[in-house]
């Protein structure tokens, strides 16, 4: 039911956004078999997807995170959707201006 609510979203010209990295993941793993068409087929289980820049994203149009530990995975992986530079110059400002950083800091909307 999910999968045909987010491939309806798409068809429909809506953005799929993720919140948090770990529903990323699952979306970007349930893209790797979805049918021609759609963003995303049914999926259920445990995932090996590692993304890193150079990842070109399939399911994900934008998200929501929090600014994750530098040399993290994590900041790969976001690092992956918007580009290195980007997301190292939205961290110069974040510290500039003292957002508070990693699981219970503040978060980013990666358009």
């Amino acid at each position: 039911e999910t999968a045909a609510q987010i491939n309806a979203t798409r068809r429909a010209g809506g953005r799929i956004i993720a919140v948090g990295t770990t529903s990323v993941r699952t979306l970007e793993s349930a893209a790797q078999n979805a049918a021609a068409g759609d963003a995303v087929a049914p999926f259920s289980g445990p995932t090996s997807i590692f993304i890193l820049p150079g990842y070109t994203y399939h399911a994900v149009d934008a998200m929501i995170t929090n600014f994750h530990l530098p040399k993290s995975t994590l900041i790969m992986l976001v690092s992956a959707f918007a580009g290195r530079e980007r997301i190292l110059a939205a961290y110069r400002e974040a510290i500039r201006l003292e957002y508070r950083f990693f699981s219970f800091g503040d978060a980013m909307l990666i358009l």
